[in-house]
C-alpha cells in the first residue's frame, strides 16, 4: 500500500503544478492587459443562491461545457427554498421529491440518490463538475461524502450528454455546486451564510456556516465554512419490520418455545414486536473547509481543502444477530453503540466511521477570440478511511485513495457551431482490511478524452457528444489485471418553439467497465449483512438508448417530460441467488442483457396572481419498468410515484401543502420481497421577515402528517428500515 500511495501523491502533485502553470500564465499576462477584477464581468446578484436563466427560458447549469439543456432531458436545479425545504444529512433524500430520482435508503446515516432506476456504479456524483471520489458508490451502507447542508445549489443531470463526465453515468450526474472554492468576488466587504435546523423525529440538530472575505483590492478572496449534525435514533411510525418478515421471526419464536428454548424465544418476540424507534440509527457528522481564489479579468483560479467526517449506526437486521459474534460472551459498549430498544443481549451493533480529507483545484482561463474561448481546469485529490465497527472492535477498514483532474476547452461561436473537448484522468487506489474484508486490494486507473459539438441558432438544433475511454483495473494479491477501451456517444434533435417551448429527441450508445468491487468482491461484508461475490471475468457493459423530451411554458403552466427506454447488452447487477454462505445471505454480481422504460414529468400551474396573493398547484411523477432477459425483474426498482401540491404566496409568507404516493410494488427479482404502497403528507409554511432582505427565510415543516408506515424498495434494507414517522422540522437559512 505504501508504494501506491506514494505513487497517486505524486500524480497529484504533478497535476498540481500542471494545473498552475496552465492557469497562472493567462491569469499574468492578463493583469497588465486588463487590470480590472472579475466582480466588473459578473451580473449583479441578490442571492448567492440565485437562479440561472438562459435567453430561451431554460436553466443554465454550471456543468462544464453543457450550455444548453438539449441532451438533458429531465434536468433539475435544486436551490435557495427548495433546497432548505428538503434538507436532509444524505445527498439521496434531499432530492428523493424530484421527478425520476429515488434514494438508496440504506440507513439514516447512508443514502445514495438513485436515477431513473440506475443506482450506484451508474450515477456519478459530482463536487462541482468532479467526482466524490469516494467509496460511496460500491455499496449501498457508504455515505457520500459530502454535506448537503452548505451546498449552494445541487442539480440533477439526466440524458446522454452527461456522458461528458463518465461512462458511469449512464443513469444520470448529481452535480453539488459549494463555494469551497469562491466563485465570484462579494460586493459586500464579508459575505455570511447561516442554516440551522431542528426535528422531532431524530432529535436533529445541525447547523452551518460560511464566510467569503476579499482581500482588499488584491483579486483574492479567502473562504471558510464548517457544519455540524448530530441525531438520535430515529422515531418510526410502527413496526420495525415489515408483516412478512414480522410473521416468519413469530414462527421462529414459536419452533424455539417448543423446543424448549424459551430465552431464545423471547428475544425473537422481542424483535418482532420492536415499534416506535429504530435502533442503533443515531448519526453524528461533522466538516471544515477552506479555500481561495484569485480573480483577474475574466480568468480565476483557486484551491481549497476539506475534511468530511461522520460516525453512523447500522440497524441490524431483527433477529438475525451477528453470526461472527456469538461465540463471545458480550461486548464493550462506546461511541458507536447503542444498548437500548431491544437489541439482543450479546449481540454487536455495527457502525461506520468515515472520514475523508479532500484538496481541489479549479482554474478558469479566458483565452480571448479565437477557436478557444475558455480553458477550464478541475481536479481533486481524496484520502478515504472508512471503518466498520462491531460493537467497540474494528471489524473492517477501507482505505480509497484517489485523484481526478478535468482539462476542457470551451470554443468561441463559429458562425452556428460552438462547443467542447477535453481530457478527464482517474486514478483509484482501493484497500479493506480485516477478518472480513470482502473486496480484495485493487486499483483503477482510467484516461479520457470527450467532446460536445452544437449546431444551429435557429428553431432546429443539432448536438452530438463523443467519449473514448481506457481502463485498466487490478489486483496485484490476486494476480489479474484486466483492461477495457470504451466508446459512448450520443446525438440530439432539438426544436424550439414560442413561449420557451423546447421538443427534441435523443439516441445514445454507451459503453461502461465492470469495477472493482464488481469483479473482485468475494467475502461477508458485515455492514450490509450480506456474503458479496463478485466475477473477475465479466465484460464490458453496453446500452443503446432514446429518449423524447418536451418542456417549456404554456399560458400559466410550466410543463416537463421525458420518455426514455435503455437496450443493455451484458448488464452487471447485484442479486440474491438464495443460498447461504457464512450463515449470511449470498448477493453475486451476474450479467446479462436488460432493457429499462421510463416516463417523467412535472408541471406547476399558477391559477391566480393579483399582484398580492398568488395561488399555484404541482403535479410530478415517474414510473420504471426493468427486465432482464430471462424475463425476471431487475432488483430493487422503485415503484410508480405521484405527487401533488398546492402553493400559496402572500407577502412574506409562502404556504404550501402535498401528497406524496407510492405504489405497491410487486414485481419482483427472485428472492426479492415485493414492498406496500403508502402515502404520505407534508405541509410547509415559509416566513421571510426582513423586507430588505429576502434571503433570510424560515421554514416550519411536517413530514409524514398522519404517521404512515413507508419503505423504499430501492432499499436493501427495506424490511427492516422504514422511513421517518411524523416529523416537525424547522429551519433558518440567512445570506448577507
Amino acid at each position: 500500500m505504501l508504494y501506491r500511495k506514494k505513487t497517486s501523491r505524486r500524480l497529484f502533485a504533478s497535476t498540481l503544478a500542471l494545473a498552475t502553470v496552465l492557469a497562472a500564465a493567462p491569469i499574468a499576462a492578463q493583469e497588465s492587459q486588463d487590470p480590472t477584477l472579475s466582480e466588473a464581468d459578473e451580473p449583479p446578484s441578490e442571492d448567492l443562491h440565485d437562479r440561472r436563466i438562459d435567453y430561451q427560458g431554460q436553466i443554465i447549469v454550471s456543468a462544464q461545457g453543457l450550455r444548453q439543456f438539449d441532451l438533458l432531458a429531465g434536468t433539475s436545479v435544486v436551490e435557495a427554498a427548495d433546497l432548505q425545504r428538503n434538507m436532509d444529512g444524505q445527498l439521496g433524500e434531499v432530492l428523493a421529491s424530484l421527478p425520476g430520482v429515488s434514494a438508496s435508503g440504506f440507513a439514516p446515516g447512508a443514502s445514495r440518490p438513485i436515477l431513473r432506476g440506475f443506482a450506484g456504479e451508474r450515477v456519478k456524483v459530482l463536487v462541482d463538475g468532479i467526482g466524490a471520489i469516494d467509496a460511496s458508490n460500491t455499496s449501498d451502507d457508504h455515505a457520500v461524502s459530502i454535506d448537503p447542508l452548505t451546498a449552494e445549489s445541487i442539480e440533477v443531470l439526466r440524458g446522454p450528454a452527461v456522458l461528458l463526465f463518465g461512462s458511469q453515468a449512464i443513469g444520470g450526474a448529481v452535480n453539488v455546486i459549494d463555494k469551497r472554492i469562491p466563485r465570484r468576488i462579494p460586493d459586500e466587504p464579508i459575505h455570511v451564510d447561516l442554516v440551522a435546523r431542528g426535528d422531532t423525529a431524530s432529535d436533529l440538530r445541525e447547523f452551518g456556516g460560511s464566510v467569503d472575505v476579499p482581500l482588499g483590492n488584491s483579486g483574492f478572496v479567502a473562504h471558510i465554512d464548517g457544519s455540524w449534525r448530530k441525531t438520535n435514533d430515529l422515531e418510526i411510525a410502527g413496526y420495525q419490520v415489515a408483516p412478512l418478515l414480522r410473521a416468519e421471526l413469530l414462527e421462529e419464536a414459536a419452533e424455539e418455545e417448543a423446543e424448549g428454548e424459551v430465552e431464545e424465544a423471547a428475544e425473537l418476540r422481542e424483535a418482532a414486536e420492536q415499534r416506535g424507534i429504530l435502533p442503533n440509527s443515531a448519526t453524528e457528522t461533522w466538516t471544515a473547509n477552506a479555500g481561495l481564489a484569485f480573480f483577474r479579468g475574466d480568468s480565476s483560479l483557486g484551491v481549497s481543502f476539506g475534511v468530511y467526517d461522520t460516525d453512523y449506526g447500522i440497524p441490524g437486521r431483527p433477529g438475525a444477530g451477528h453470526h461472527h459474534g456469538e461465540e463471545e460472551e458480550g461486548h464493550d459498549e462506546d461511541d458507536h453503540g447503542d444498548e437500548e430498544h431491544g437489541e439482543e443481549e450479546g449481540e454487536e451493533l455495527v457502525s461506520i466511521g468515515l472520514r475523508q480529507y479532500r484538496a481541489d483545484l479549479r482554474g478558469d482561463v479566458f483565452l480571448g477570440e479565437g477557436f478557444f474561448e475558455r480553458l477550464r481546469l478541475r481536479a481533486g485529490y481524496s484520502d478515504y478511511t472508512h471503518t466498520e465497527f462491531e460493537g467497540a472492535e474494528v471489524g473492517t477498514v477501507f482505505d480509497v485513495e484517489g485523484i481526478e483532474g478535468r482539462l476542457e476547452l470551451v470554443q468561441n461561436q463559429q458562425g452556428r457551431w460552438r462547443g467542447s473537448m477535453g481530457a478527464q484522468y482517474y486514478f483509484r487506489d482501493f484497500e479493506a482490511v480485516g477478518a472480513e474484508a470482502f473486496v480484495a486490494p485493487n486499483r483503477t486507473e482510467q484516461i479520457a478524452f470527450f467532446a460536445l459539438q452544437e449546431y444551429g441558432n435557429g428553431p432546429v438544433q443539432v448536438e452530438g457528444s463523443v467519449r473514448f475511454e481506457s481502463t485498466d483495473v487490478d489486483s496485484i494479491q490476486l494476480g489479474i489485471e484486466r483492461s477495457f477501451d470504451t466508446f459512448s456517444g450520443a446525438l440530439g434533435l432539438a426544436y424550439d418553439g414560442p413561449q420557451a417551448f423546447r421538443a427534441g429527441v435523443n439516441v445514445s450508445r454507451v459503453a461502461r467497465a465492470p469495477s472493482g468491487e464488481e469483479l473482485f468482491s468475494n467475502g461477508p461484508h458485515i455492514a450490509t449483512q450480506a456474503f458479496e461475490i463478485g466475477d473477475p471475468n465479466l465484460d464490458t457493459e453496453r446500452a443503446w438508448g432514446a429518449e423524447i423530451f418536451a418542456r417549456g411554458r404554456v399560458g400559466r403552466a410550466e410543463f416537463s417530460l421525458a420518455a426514455y427506454k435503455n437496450w443493455f447488452d451484458d448488464f452487471i447487477y447485484l442479486s440474491a441467488t438464495g443460498t447461504e454462505e457464512d450463515e449470511l445471505p449470498v448477493f453475486a454480481y451476474r450479467q446479462q442483457d436488460a432493457t429499462y422504460t421510463g416516463v417523467e414529468g412535472e408541471i406547476d400551474y399558477e391559477f391566480y396572481d393579483d399582484g398580492n396573493v398568488a395561488l399555484g398547484a404541482e403535479l410530478r411523477g415517474e414510473y420504471v419498468r426493468a427486465k432482464l432477459s430471462d424475463g425476471n425483474s431487475v432488483p430493487r426498482i422503485p415503484p410508480l410515484s405521484l405527487s401533488g401540491a398546492l402553493t400559496a404566496s402572500a407577502g412574506d409568507f409562502d404556504l404550501r401543502g402535498e401528497v406524496e404516493w407510492f405504489d405497491d410494488q410487486r414485481k419482483v427479482a427472485p428472492f426479492e420481497t415485493a414492498t406496500e404502497g403508502f402515502t404520505h403528507v407534508n405541509a410547509a409554511i415559509t416566513w421571510r421577515p426582513l423586507r430588505d432582505n429576502p434571503n433570510v427565510s424560515f421554514i416550519v415543516k411536517a413530514d409524514n402528517i398522519f404517521d404512515v408506515t413507508g419503505r423504499r424498495h430501492t432499499s436493501f434494507t427495506k424490511d427492516f428500515v422504514p422511513l421517518a414517522g411524523r416529523n416537525i422540522s424547522a429551519s433558518v437559512r440567512a445570506s448577507f
